[in-house]
């Protein structure tokens, strides 16, 4: 039998996308990274949206756009109104396609405390054209995102306090009991439209309070029972 060697590149390949694990020094392999829009009632109507459950929507951002390990974020070119969003984020150990709601939990690996970060000016006039949110959505650094807790110590959260200060103020805060569509919901929904892999983060929507930020502000998240994250803005 002839074994066959991987073909050679043409380039240098790109390091792989990854996130720590909390008390280990071994890294989470990202995939991809699935955002759920408007998934909290107080921030659907904020952002003058009926807050009525409704078949959730998705957008993308890609690995590469993650900030890790407390990195700060620098100010993205092209926009004068960058926005928090701080979310729970979660990440899958395991794939597949047409998971039932009963079944999704178990293809969960662990948690993490997440910012989309959104250039808001952007997102608006993109709304208003009918067009896709990646530029809006899918900058360098705009998802910042803390440790990955395995589900294996802390369970399934699906509630407590969820909060996102800025500069020391209270900006946002919920409840993960207030998401629209709960995870296991979420799960089954994304794996009817695609075929979820191992790596695949999902972001989960963000509490009401979602606003500005300028260079020198410090963004402080927690989501009670999973972990804190906190980044700088730079300019």
């Amino acid at each position: 039998m002839t074994v066959q060697s991987a073909p050679a590149l043409v380039i240098a390949p790109p390091p792989a996308a990854t996130l720590p694990v909390r008390g280990t020094t071994a890294r989470f392999p990202v995939h991809r990274i699935y955002c759920v829009g408007r998934n909290y009632a107080a921030h659907a109507v904020e952002m003058g949206h009926d807050p009525d459950k409704e078949p959730p929507f998705f957008f993308m951002k890609s690995p590469t756009n993650l900030l890790t390990d407390g990195a700060d974020m620098p100010w993205p070119p092209g926009t004068e109104d960058v926005h928090h969003e701080v979310e729970l984020v979660v990440a899958l150990g395991q794939g597949g396609r047409d998971i039932p709601v009963a079944e999704a939990l178990g293809h969960v690996w662990g948690y993490g405390v997440g910012l989309d970060m959104t250039r808001r000016d952007l997102q608006a006039g993109l709304k208003k054209a009918g067009r896709p949110w990646e530029v809006a959505k899918a900058f360098e650094a705009s998802a910042p995102c803390g440790e990955i807790v395995p589900a294996a110590e802390i369970g399934h959260p699906d509630r407590g306090a969820i909060r996102l200060h800025v500069g020391g103020a209270l900006r946002q805060e919920g409840d993960l009991d207030q998401m629209i569509w709960k995870v296991p919901e979420i799960i089954s929904y994304l794996s009817a439209l695609f075929v979820l892999q191992p790596g695949d983060l999902i972001m989960t929507g963000t509490p009401s309070g979602v606003g500005g930020v300028k260079p020198g502000d410090v963004m402080e998240a927690e989501i009670e029972g999973i972990g804190r994250l906190r980044t700088a803005v730079t300019a």
